[in-house]
């Protein structure tokens, strides 16, 4: 094998020049590019993460309204649930006064009806009494002397009674 210096020399020249040609025409314009896409991957990378933070605060925004929501919901629900039971206690009280209410009243009725009957019926039993009683004292009595002594009888009675 025979070693020569000049076409050492001269692939040595021709390996700077075309190292020179590539770095200032391929590998400059290639390298940008690239640098270019490195800052593209890099720029969608951080807004994929603060895209990625964003959903993340919104879920949790949402999870909270979600939460306060069935919150509200609840209370509204304990709400209708207590002004229920209170109508209802309303309602049951009202119920029951009026009916104490009706049973008084017909009590009075009642004993109204009652006094106006034995009013009535003492009514019809004094004139009754009576008739009964002038028919027996027109049989009985024929004389003076005793129709005196069934006036003073009867006198001692009523006074009797008083």
């Amino acid at each position: 094998m025979h070693f020569s210096w000049e076409s050492l020399v001269l692939a040595l020249i021709a390996f700077l020049i075309l190292y020179f040609l590539l770095n200032r025409y391929a590998f400059g314009p290639l390298f940008s590019v690239m640098e270019q896409r490195r800052q593209l991957v890099q720029k969608q990378l951080s807004e994929a993460a603060e895209t990625r933070e964003q959903a993340v605060a919104y879920v949790e925004e949402q999870k909270q309204a979600l939460q306060t929501a069935r919150q509200e919901a609840y209370d509204i629900i304990e709400q209708s649930r207590q002004t229920g039971n209170k109508q209802a206690d309303q309602i049951l009280t009202q119920a029951k006064s009026e009916a104490e209410r009706l049973k008084d009243e017909a009590l009075r009725e009642i004993e109204s009806e009652k006094n106006k009957a034995v009013a009535a019926l003492r009514s019809e039993l004094g004139t009754a009494s009576v008739q009964i009683a002038s028919k027996l004292i027109q049989k009985e009595i024929k004389d003076d002397k005793s129709q005196e002594e069934l006036v003073d009888q009867y006198l001692k009675e009523v006074g009797g009674r008083s």
